[in-house]
This record gives C-alpha cells, sequence and structure tokens, in this order.
C-alpha cells in the first residue's frame, strides 16, 4: 500500500506529515539546523504525542525562504524571524481587511432598504422597509428621508 495519497486527492499545505529527516531533505539543510530553528522560533513544526517534530509543506516553504534569506541576502537570524512577524501580521490585517469589506458591502446593500422617520418626540428612527412609525397626534408630519432617490 502506498503512503501517498490516491491521484485526485492533496494532502493540505499545512496538515503536519514529514518528520525532521524528510523534511530537512525537501528544504535542502541539515536537520541540526531544523532544530536550531525551532529553538530559535523561526518554524516552529507539530509535535507527535512522543514528542517528535512533524513539518507541513508550509514549514518547509518557510524554511527554505529562511536559508535564502540567511544565505543569499545575509539576513540576520534576529531580522529573519522580525520579517516572518511583519508577514504574519501582515496576513492577519489583510485578513481582517476581507472581513471587513464583506461586512462594507452587506451595510451598503442594506442602505438602500433603510427608511428614517421622525418618531412622536421628534427624534429620527430607523425603520424596516413597510413598517410605520408609532401614530402622532393631529398636526404632525412624516419626513421619510431615501439618501438614493
Amino acid at each position: 500500500m502506498s503512503a501517498r495519497p490516491n491521484d485526485g486527492e492533496r494532502v493540505p499545505k499545512d496538515q503536519p506529515v514529514y518528520v525532521i529527516s524528510v523534511a530537512a531533505e525537501l528544504a535542502g539543510m541539515h536537520a541540526q539546523t531544523l532544530r536550531q530553528y525551532d529553538r530559535l522560533g523561526l518554524v516552529t513544526p507539530s509535535r507527535t504525542r512522543g514528542g517528535g517534530r512533524r513539518y507541513s509543506a508550509h514549514d518547509v516553504e518557510l524554511l527554505r525562504q529562511v536559508q535564502r534569506l540567511s544565505q543569499e541576502e545575509g539576513v540576520s537570524l534576529a531580522g529573519i524571524q522580525r520579517i516572518l512577524e511583519l508577514e504574519h501580521q501582515v496576513e492577519a490585517l489583510q485578513s481582517r481587511v476581507a472581513e471587513l469589506s464583506v461586512q462594507v458591502e452587506a451595510m451598503r446593500e442594506q442602505r438602500g432598504r433603510r427608511v428614517f422617520a421622525a418618531g412622536p418626540d421628534g427624534q429620527i428612527v430607523a425603520l424596516r422597509p413597510g413598517e410605520r412609525p408609532m401614530r402622532r397626534p393631529a398636526g404632525t408630519s412624516l419626513v421619510v428621508w431615501r439618501p438614493d432617490l
């Protein structure tokens, strides 16, 4: 039986599947370097119940990035750690912007369906479409404001 997934199946990028020796070979570095990066918190793999390290495809990509920054760009390990932290923050902020964009779009869709009226005490109240404001004594008027008209 093969350890590989079927042709149509893909292993998720974040699923920890590689032992340290395989991850080291895939990243093109020594296993001891992976241990050092783990101790420094640069690339932190998942752990098995027995404490063994398990690396994901994402971890292997990150190891390659750390190696490139260190060897080709001459960035110190502390500098690499800061770069990775900032990249993580950027990803989190981009995710939050996407969430907020969805909320803004939902509010824009709702904007055309909101109706405002003057309440009995003169305060402006928001109403749902089809909803009528409370009855007023004779002589008062109702003002409806619709920004899209």
